[in-house]
């Protein structure tokens, strides 16, 4: 049974950005081979990490949406967490990264709504 998915890969920023897509792609030849679909490639680019990795202060992000096997998708993430290249992956179900979304959201809105229903603070008068 096929899902959709959700990969973020962080690449080492000494990579050329013109062989970001290449690499990738070798990757994904997992999940072509399998019978899987590559939805989309957004390759963001060199971007700062908000802490070290591997002694690096950036990397190279991408996000890429993929339908497969859970089978493929588990060994797409074990090539890439095998790789020199590769610094960080997740990989989420579409399902999951939509309701992780959803509650955050949710989450937010419940703490925007305390906040407006608090009493505001009466202003300190000057004698």
């Amino acid at each position: 049974m096929t899902h959709q998915y959700e990969l973020m890969v962080i690449l080492n920023p000494e990579i050329d950005e013109r062989q970001v897509a290449p690499n990738l792609d070798k990757f994904l030849k997992v999940i072509t081979a399998d019978g899987g679909s590559i939805d989309n490639v957004d390759i963001w680019g060199r971007r700062r990490l908000a802490y070290e990795i591997q002694k690096k202060t950036e990397g190279v992000y991408a996000v890429v949406n993929f339908t497969a096997t859970s089978a493929a998708t588990q060994e797409l993430d074990r090539q890439l967490n095998l790789s020199e290249l590769v610094m960080r992956t997740k990989v989420l179900r579409a399902e999951e990264a939509i309701a992780m979304i959803a509650s955050e959201k949710a989450r937010a809105d419940e703490k925007a709504a305390r906040k407006a229903a608090r009493p505001a603070k009466p202003a300190k008068q000057d004698a």
